[in-house]
């Protein structure tokens, strides 16, 4: 696959964050009772630059944990290597909080059902919401995010890639296609 455009600098993906920080006070009258929930893998930088979006707003901060989906996935058994299992680090107690589950892409919509069972293993929370980075599209399961930093309209072949800083170095997304 090559690269076929940049989608967002690391501005803009700053600038989506920030807003989607802004939407998610807005949404739930502030910060408090609120827990941020990163998808293993790259949710997990992005629910905390939320975290430090929203502390910056509203001088409260707000529990940041990670959450693995692995033995949740709906394709576990067509895998052809063993899964590499994580361990998920809720940072408190999430009954009758508002958990914003957080992940870089929006595609068919499993990993977030994985990520729905993951977090009902930690308890009952009042409400639970999404926000993603890109949403993509092609749905397969009737999931759609509350908070979105950018819908992207992609064929089935082309795939979106996002960058983190703790992770791969650089702020960015790409699309890359045949």
């Amino acid at each position: 696959m090559k690269l076929r455009s940049n989608l967002m600098s690391k501005d803009d993906m700053n600038r989506a964050l920030k807003r989607i920080s802004h939407q998610i006070l807005e949404q739930n009258q502030g910060a408090d009772n609120l827990v941020l929930l990163g998808i293993m893998r790259r949710g997990v930088p992005l629910a905390k630059t939320l975290a430090a979006n929203i502390k910056s707003i509203e001088g409260i901060d707000v529990p940041v944990g990670e959450i693995d989906i692995t033995m949740h996935r709906d394709d576990l058994n067509h895998r052809q290597s063993e899964p590499i299992v994580n361990s998920s680090k809720i940072p408190c107690d999430i009954e009758n909080k508002i958990v914003i589950l957080v992940d870089d892409v929006l595609y068919t919509g499993r990993t977030v059902r994985a990520a729905l069972d993951a977090t009902s293993e930690y308890g009952r929370a009042s409400k639970i919401q999404l926000a993603v980075l890109i949403d993509r599209g092609h749905r397969e399961l009737p999931i759609r995010a509350d908070y979105v930093g950018k819908n992207v309209p992609t064929s089935k072949s082309e795939l979106v890639k996002v960058h983190v800083l703790d992770i791969d170095g650089v702020d960015d997304v790409q699309l890359f296609g045949e």
